[in-house]
């Protein structure tokens, strides 16, 4: 990377305005515009997530006070708050969610060959999760939660090689977590990880259908007759049982007709026993259990971009301006995420955004300042500083 160019401008290099130019042009949303189009927008509420600023006043005022850098940051020109909230509140949050697609595209091959822990399994893994962001309801009164709250939902499929989120889907706080599978379209061979809020059996008889596998919580009231029932376990790993069942429920056995797996493991740490429901036969129990335990890296996704990324303060009210945030968030993960592999990076995501994060007006190359295996002095004195200040 050129060592005249400040670091955020080098970031820009690895995002393709072609690309987001086709998004643009698809949903025409650069019609009628003269000054703030949408690759300036996207630009700087990339900005904003990059050096995690808490509104859109943040914003505006940060690049005010470094006018004179605008152009050499890639930035046609700062606005004021009113217009980028106005941008945000029209502007069709599809053109951002469809940069965010090509990026997932780009950005999933390159970890495709990651390793899961204590998996020796070569199909795609996914884990099915969603987060909650609570909100005032008298200002988002479209995004209404439980007991007369505000929510958003945010609902994720993380590939677990690498921690790529393959499949985002925004509602509001009532939408029930399983219909998100209605909407899904599985993948042949694909092992889908979920948790008991996904049981829903019509649902994952479209997925065994499908080809797809799924592993899950059993509910407690589940109904079922033992077919088989494997007695070759090793308890000592923590196994208590490996069955063939089918669904006693007239209802659940209309639903799914056909035998499922059904394994129970008892978790030592937690002191508590796990039923594992699953219509893969091919694996072994104890891989059924080590499956469901890395369902946990899809929460560790969640808590790292809510304390990494702005998405908890939200930078507008309506839905379509919440959807264009929450997207544009996701794009600079991702973004983060490609620069990382393609620099050949050993640091960390984490590690990766606080030094970007305070390095946006640098003019290091940036190879030199995420290559490194530690965090050097200079950039340790700098970040002490920072928090000093703020």
């Amino acid at each position: 990377m050129n060592s005249g160019k400040y670091v955020f401008t080098q970031l820009l290099q690895f995002v393709s305005k072609y690309e987001f130019g086709k998004c643009v042009k698809r949903y025409n949303g650069d019609y009628h515009v003269r000054d703030l189009n949408c690759w300036n927008q996207f630009i700087q509420l990339f900005f904003g997530q990059l050096t995690s600023r808490n509104s859109l006043r943040d914003i505006c005022t940060c690049l005010k006070a470094h006018k004179n850098k605008l152009y050499h940051l890639g930035i046609k020109q700062n606005v004021n708050q009113s217009s980028l909230s106005r941008a945000n509140e029209q502007r069709d949050w599809k053109i951002f969610a469809d940069f965010g697609e090509y990026l997932i595209k780009l950005v999933r091959p390159l970890y495709a060959n990651s390793p899961i822990p204590n998996i020796d399994i070569d199909n795609d893994i996914f884990a099915l999760d969603s987060t909650t962001i609570s909100v005032s309801i008298k200002l988002f009164s479209w995004a209404k939660g439980k007991y007369s709250r505000g929510a958003v939902k945010i609902h994720t499929l993380l590939d677990l090689r690498g921690s790529i989120p393959a499949f985002i889907f925004i509602t509001d706080g009532k939408y029930h977590d399983s219909n998100v599978l209605d909407i899904m379209v599985p993948i042949p061979e694909a092992i889908y990880l979920m948790d008991k809020a996904y049981v829903d059996f019509a649902a994952l008889y479209n997925i065994h259908r499908a080809g797809a596998f799924f592993v899950t919580r059993a509910k407690v009231t589940l109904d079922y007759s033992v077919v088989e029932c494997n007695y070759n376990i090793d308890e000592n790993t923590g196994l208590r049982s490996d069955k063939t069942i089918n669904l006693n429920g007239y209802k659940s056995k209309k639903l799914y007709p056909e035998m499922l797996r059904l394994v129970e493991y008892y978790d030592d740490e937690k002191k508590i026993l796990l039923v594992f429901l699953s219509n893969n036969f091919e694996v072994s129990a104890i891989e059924i259990a080590y499956l469901y335990r890395n369902r946990w890296q899809i929460e560790v996704f969640f808590k790292w971009i809510k304390q990494n990324l702005t998405i908890k303060k939200l930078w507008g009210h309506s839905e379509n301006a919440v959807a264009l945030h929450i997207w544009v968030a996701i794009c600079t993960y991702l973004i983060v995420v490609y620069v990382k592999y393609s620099l050949k990076s050993t640091l960390s995501i984490y590690e990766i955004m606080q030094i970007l994060g305070i390095s946006v007006f640098d003019k290091a190359p940036v190879k030199e300042l995420i290559t490194e295996l530690e965090v050097n002095q200079n950039f340790k004195e700098k970040y002490d500083l920072f928090n000093d200040q703020f």
